[in-house]
């Protein structure tokens, strides 16, 4: 009996399992209608829908949500759009929250110098208040990334996607207001629309990158779709759905805007800072074929010490800048038998820049080529001359002010000397007087009246800069004692008493000041405007034309009567960056038809 009675227990068993998953299946069955009729499905995201990001915090961002939702948004009362306006603001100054000083000047970006390597000279950044109030965006622009935004503007393409990106915001709203649209029973023949719209639009896209590639018909498929997005913005529908989309296009918008933004000013920097391949080549070539044969080396050591004749010094590791700044300068010049052209480089360059002067002659100059890295003064640390450093420019961006209406938004590029000018006078111990040019400048006109300038007892002759006083840079020169309504001075163009400058140790003093403003930013523009203040000797400003490298706007008649012009600022004449109207005057002056130029490809 027992044996026959033990196979009911397990049939039982296997019933009551299969009896209790019916149960759970029926169960569960109900719980999802009833989680849709209490809305939980809003919780759960449509196709094509992305879980929301919050991006980096703006300061503006509530504005840009309000006019999308008024330009995408379904037509409501005016009571109702009130309402979520309101709503809307209160949420994102929330998410955004920034410090009271951020949002008085819209920027995240303190007013001091913020140090940045532009090729071979460093840029700075510094901030005053002067002009207008203009836009926005073009100050912030120009605030972080200088000239890069002004090159943008002018050399912007067109666009070869700008359908197929009007195409995708179409899709985007048209998915915005389609979930809305589908829980209305009147709108069926609205909603089956609008899914066959974003389906066709899917379809074109997703074989689509750029308009040439976009079917003839597309202008009629984009109409339908517009219609389609009227009509279902005529509709009063919930618009938890819409605002999540608007948001998520707008958060997705601008971050990508940011990323190219940060992208393309950084190939930009990368642009500038980089030697470009053919230089590159052009120096290693150089260098090699001078020790293969170096026995015409000449020896001219004594017109390179002779105080009688007209010396020019030239700081530059770049050979053609070098030898546009001679060539430009010999051509110009009334006698060129007394001119004798020091070139200062470092060790890398040393070679290239000695067998191409070698191999050029520049009239009846001589040109002297000096390894900086040989120098050994004995008044300061040896460490700050173990390489050479080139004039170091200063972007000034002055904001705009309600106070100062009559004077526009300006960005200056300012050149100040580095620290390898200060050993001026140990290197030219038997000098009395010396131009000293910066490489990238070209002559027109003859210099030799500045051997004649009487300067009156000081130290340098410079071109002033008066729209820039040391009254703005007071907050960064500290407790030093300066008259505030002095005038900055430009490199570029400086003719310097070598014997006044003995005088007064003028070195001596700089490396001090140095010491002292060595913990704040733009140190070397700190330390200069003071070592040199009262001992400029202010030159006519016709003598030199500045803002070449940056300002697209100079006249044309002033750029022709100009002593100097001066392509301060990011986009270097040798550079594919350069502007190209102005390049005409420093490339005439460059023997493109030099054998090493020819087979390194050196064409700027």
């Amino acid at each position: 009996m027992k044996a026959g009675g033990g196979g009911v227990a397990p049939a039982k068993r296997r019933w009551r399992g299969l009896a209790i998953g019916v149960l759970f299946l029926v169960v569960l069955s109900m719980l999802v209608p009833l989680g849709f009729l209490l809305g939980l499905h809003n919780g759960f995201h449509s196709t094509g829908f992305m879980p929301l990001q919050h991006a980096s915090p703006s300061g503006d961002r509530s504005s840009h949500i309000d006019n999308l939702v008024r330009k995408l948004g379904p037509t409501l009362s005016k009571d109702l759009i009130k309402g979520f306006v309101n709503e809307a603001k209160n949420e994102t100054s929330r998410i955004n929250a920034t410090p009271k000083s951020q949002q008085k000047n819209g920027i995240p970006v303190s007013p001091q110098f913020v140090l940045q390597p532009l090729s071979n000279k460093n840029i700075s950044t510094v901030t005053g208040k002067a002009g207008t109030k203009a836009s926005f965006d073009d100050e912030l622009c120009e605030l972080k990334y200088g000239s890069y935004c002004i090159w943008r503007e002018e050399n912007r393409e067109e666009m070869k996607d700008s359908t197929v990106k009007k195409l995708k915001d179409q899709l985007f709203v048209a998915r915005a207001y389609f979930p809305s649209v589908a829980k209305i029973p009147a709108q069926n023949k609205l909603s089956r629309e609008l899914r066959q719209n974003i389906q066709e639009l899917e379809r074109v896209l997703s074989e689509s990158t750029t308009d040439a590639d976009l079917p003839p018909e597309i202008q009629k498929k984009s109409q339908r779709m517009e219609a389609a997005i009227a009509r279902a913005k005529s509709i009063i529908v919930d618009c938890n759905n819409v605002d999540k989309k608007l948001r998520q296009i707008f958060d997705l918008t601008e971050d990508e805007a940011n990323f190219h933004m940060k992208q393309s000013a950084f190939l930009y920097q990368l642009a500038v800072q980089t030697m470009p391949k053919s230089l590159h080549c052009l120096s290693m070539r150089l260098t090699v074929d001078y020790f293969k044969d170096h026995s015409f080396d000449k020896d001219l050591s004594e017109k390179y010490s002779d105080p009688t004749l007209q010396h020019y010094v030239i700081f530059s590791k770049n050979v053609i800048a070098s030898s546009v700044v001679i060539n430009s300068t010999v051509m110009h010049a009334r006698d060129t038998a007394n001119q004798v052209f020091h070139v200062l480089t470092d060790g890398q360059n040393y070679y290239a820049m000695k067998l191409w002067f070698l191999r050029n002659t520049f009239k009846d100059a001589v040109v002297q080529v000096l390894n900086i890295e040989h120098i050994n003064p004995d008044y300061h640390d040896e460490a700050t001359i173990s390489h050479l450093t080139l004039p170091v420019e200063f972007r000034v961006f002055f904001h705009s002010s309600d106070n100062a209406p009559a004077i526009p938004n300006r960005t200056q590029y300012i050149s100040i000397f580095s620290h390898s000018h200060y050993l001026l006078p140990e290197i030219f111990k038997n000098l009395e007087r010396v131009v000293v040019l910066d490489d990238d400048v070209v002559v027109q006109q003859d210099l030799s009246v500045l051997w004649t300038l009487d300067m009156g007892g000081k130290v340098t002759g410079a071109v002033q800069i008066c729209s820039v006083r040391l009254g703005l840079l007071q907050r960064h020169l500290g407790e030093s004692n300066f008259q505030q309504n002095s005038c900055s001075w430009m490199s570029g163009l400086n003719v310097i008493d070598l014997v006044r400058w003995r005088e007064l140790d003028i070195s001596r003093t700089y490396w001090k000041l140095v010491k002292q403003v060595s913990m704040k930013e733009g140190s070397a523009l700190l330390a200069s405007l003071l070592t040199f203040q009262d001992l400029i000797y202010a030159l006519d400003s016709a003598w030199v034309l500045s803002g070449l490298g940056h300002d697209y706007g100079l006249n044309i008649q002033e750029i022709k009567k100009a002593a100097v012009l001066h392509y301060n600022g990011n986009m270097k004449p040798w550079l594919e960056l350069g502007i190209p109207k102005y390049k005409v005057y420093w490339k005439k002056f460059l023997n493109q038809e030099d054998q090493f130029l020819s087979e390194c490809n050196v064409n700027p």
